[in-house]
């Protein structure tokens, strides 16, 4: 039976790091690696979470259970309590033992970011930081109040061009990125430039609250409930039928009849990594309706990255939407972080250089970009994960700003932001 030391060391972990990443000292993981005493407080979190780390470091199901399983004994006391913390296991290999490795490598970046939970928790500038850097608001806090306030890079404005597009001529698309990259604030730049332009394009939202992408974890958004907000959102009115037939029929001719009064219609739905697989697949229905050779309504997904994976052309099941939907991703602000930071503070009348010196940018940048490998104890070389994107800047700049106020620096230096 494979021993854990001997695991650790088939895959590449490094003690020192396995322990850092559970939250426990390497003293007492030493004890767990080579004498099997667990921590008597939360044994069992303890060994799925370490099961997780070795499942994400390629070992197999049957060897993480076997490494994990206590050492047989005679002692009758003993291997009572050794059958107690064998059904730990249990949760861990029900869980896990049907996960294709290529999803678990795949959602590797997510684990990450999640582990991390963004380096900080939601941080506003204090008071006395504001009155100290002479910033009369928040530059982060309730910050995007109109369409000027929308920081625009090359890689946003790309996304924001694409979505105006599907507004006005139809298409498919999907807005991928990541939790606080500022996929809501471009779908409300998007409605609003609708109202700014006067452009006649009717916007169905369908409601989103609790939705899951199954009926164990919530309420699903199936392709009925979608159709009834397309039938609301052009006529608020009118009495939706109740068959599926004659409701489909009911939104076609409201939908043919809205477009030869000169409506364009656009369906936008967020969370989207939440839909189920029908509800994807269904959607290829909703874009082919149409009216002669125009398509009747154009289509905006945005969610996180596990929609990408949905939407994979590995997915046989939504090929049919894969072949029609393309994918714009926001992408973390990396290079234009110094640019993003002195936007946001020229927006409340302040720049860049009285508040940063010159090597905070780069600290910031430093502090919220991972070499994968390196977090998860592997040796060798690891590809770079970027967390640079706005809430997780806004987050850190906060409290390397108050900080600095606290210790009574003139300015932010790289320094104060290692130390966040």
């Amino acid at each position: 039976m494979m021993t854990l030391k001997a695991l650790l060391a088939q895959c590449n972990l490094v003690q020192a790091h396995v322990a850092r990443e559970l939250g426990i000292s390497a003293g007492t993981f030493a004890d767990i690696v080579n004498h099997d005493k667990w921590p008597v407080k939360n044994h069992s979190d303890l060994k799925n979470k370490l099961g997780d780390l070795l499942m994400h470091a390629g070992a197999t199901t049957q060897q993480i259970v076997c490494a994990l399983s206590p050492a047989p004994t005679t002692d009758v006391n003993t291997a009572k309590k050794q059958k107690a913390q064998a059904t730990t296991l249990e949760p861990f290999e029900t869980t896990f033992k049907n996960v294709p490795k290529t999803t678990r490598h795949a959602n590797d970046a997510l684990t990450l970011k999640e582990s991390t939970d963004m380096l900080l928790r939601k941080q506003t500038i204090t008071q006395a930081a504001r009155k100290s850097f002479n910033l009369f608001r928040d530059p982060f806090l309730d910050d995007v109040n109109e369409a000027a306030d929308v920081y625009l890079s090359n890689d946003i404005r790309y996304v924001r061009e694409s979505m105006w597009a599907v507004a006005k001529h139809g298409g498919m698309l999907a807005v991928v990125g990541e939790s606080g990259a500022g996929k809501t604030t471009l779908r409300r730049d998007l409605i609003d430039r609708i109202a700014r332009e006067n452009a006649n394009v009717i916007v169905v939202e369908p409601y989103v609250l609790a939705m899951e992408e199954n009926d164990m974890k919530g309420k699903t958004l199936k392709s009925a409930n979608i159709a009834d907000a397309i039938i609301h959102a052009i006529n608020p009115l009118i009495n939706v039928k109740r068959s599926s037939e004659a409701r489909f029929r009911q939104l076609h001719k409201l939908l043919i009849d809205s477009n030869r009064s000169g409506n364009k219609h656009l369906l936008i739905i967020e969370e989207a990594h939440c839909l189920p697989t029908a509800t994807l697949k269904h959607l290829k229905r909703f874009f082919e309706l149409e009216d002669g050779f125009k398509k009747l309504l154009g289509i905006v997904l945005v969610g996180q990255p596990e929609l990408r994976l949905k939407l994979s052309e590995k997915n046989a099941e939504v090929r049919e939407v894969v072949q029609r939907c393309e994918i714009a991703e926001l992408s973390p602000l990396d290079n234009q972080l110094a640019d993003y930071l002195d936007f946001k503070l020229r927006r409340v009348g302040s720049e860049l250089d009285k508040v940063f010196d010159k090597g905070a940018v780069d600290a910031i940048r430093a502090k919220l970009t991972f070499n994968q490998s390196a977090s998860r104890g592997l040796r060798g070389e690891g590809h770079q994960v970027s967390l640079l994107y706005p809430l997780a800047v806004a987050n850190l700049v906060s409290a390397a700003i108050n900080s600095a106020v606290e210790i009574g620096a003139p300015l932010v230096s790289a320094d104060i932001v290692k130390e966040i």
